[in-house]
């Protein structure tokens, strides 16, 4: 779970940082990049469950 507190205050220092010096955020537009992470994710889980029935 400190993980995860870690990547978000990072993320949120970031962002302020950007913000502050009038760059442009380093990050997709919200919904694909959540979308792209969560692609990720369920990627992820479901190569181990691919692997398990090909192997039966």
């Amino acid at each position: 779970m400190m993980v995860a507190f870690a990547s978000f205050g990072t993320g949120l220092a970031v962002g302020l940082l950007f913000t502050a010096l009038k760059l442009p955020l380093p990050a997709p537009p919200v919904l694909a990049g959540v979308l792209g992470i969560l692609g990720i994710w369920a990627g992820g889980k479901l190569w181990p469950l691919l692997v398990n029935t090909l192997q039966r």
